[in-house]
């Protein structure tokens, strides 16, 4: 796997050097610009291994990479496949997390729950807004979603390296997971054009928010789950946000809510 843009790589340095395992990683750079050398100092601090290359050396390994991540910027980083199953993505396992969640039940969480999200770029641009606005959890379904979510090297370039700081939960089943995080106490709002507005909601202190795709919305059956359908009020003339935009509005409503309510 290759790691391309200056966030990705740095964010992964980040966390490499907090969970203490090197293995598998390389930095290839050409010329040590600034931001360069301050990825080259993570990387020793990491314990991360650095090899200096010729500029075209850069060019033949990202040559395999969606077009969009080819700009290599004079530095990647390399992961090998044994190292790769894990890498950009923080992944928890969701019955593990909503036990600790349980023991938390005073703490304020937000958790997100993406269906059949399919874009790579967009599940990259929620979890990026999911770092800013203090989300606990993002929950993906194994099927009908963005393929690959762990070794997935759009994701991590468009999340801007968030990807390796927000816990992701990946389920067989959404609707189950639906149920279980309602029986911990969260109240579930789903995302579409019909519902109440964002301004006139007090989110509850645990909340759980739904995104559906962008042509279809939310299943039905996990709609069924939904205690409450909030939008975002527009006055454009297309039909609708993008689903990665309107998931960064409505956290931020969510986030500066002075006094969420308890269910």
């Amino acid at each position: 796997m290759i790691l391309t843009g200056f966030h990705s790589i740095e964010e992964k340095l980040r966390s490499v050097a907090k969970s203490s395992d090197a293995s598998g990683l390389t930095v290839f750079y050409s010329k040590a610009g600034p931001r360069i050398k301050n990825i080259l100092a993570a990387s020793g601090a990491a314990g991360v291994r650095t090899v200096q290359v010729q500029n075209a050396e850069l060019d033949k390994m990202v040559l395999p990479l969606d077009a969009a991540l080819r700009d290599h910027r004079g530095v990647v980083l390399e992961i090998s496949d044994e190292s790769a199953k894990n890498t950009g993505v923080n992944l928890v396992d969701f019955d593990s997390w909503l036990r600790k969640s349980v023991s938390q039940s005073d703490e304020r969480q937000t958790v997100v729950l993406l269906d059949r999200v399919t874009d790579p770029h967009n599940v990259g641009a929620i979890l990026r807004s999911c770092d800013q606005f203090g989300v606990s959890l993002v929950v993906i379904p194994e099927r009908n979603s963005a393929s690959d979510i762990a070794g997935n090297e759009i994701i991590a370039r468009a999340s801007a390296g968030a990807s390796a700081w927000v816990p992701v939960a990946v389920v067989t089943n959404l609707v189950r997971a639906a149920e279980k995080l309602k029986s911990a106490g969260f109240w579930i709002y789903g995302a579409d054009s019909y519902g109440t507005s964002c301004k006139e909601i007090n989110f509850a202190a645990k909340t759980a928010l739904v995104m559906g795709s962008e042509g279809s919305g939310i299943a039905n059956l996990l709609e069924k789950q939904c205690d409450q359908i909030v939008s975002i009020p527009t006055c454009g003339k297309i039909d609708s946000l993008n689903v990665s935009v309107a998931s960064g509005i409505l956290l931020y409503e969510i986030n500066t809510r002075p006094n969420a309510r308890q269910k």
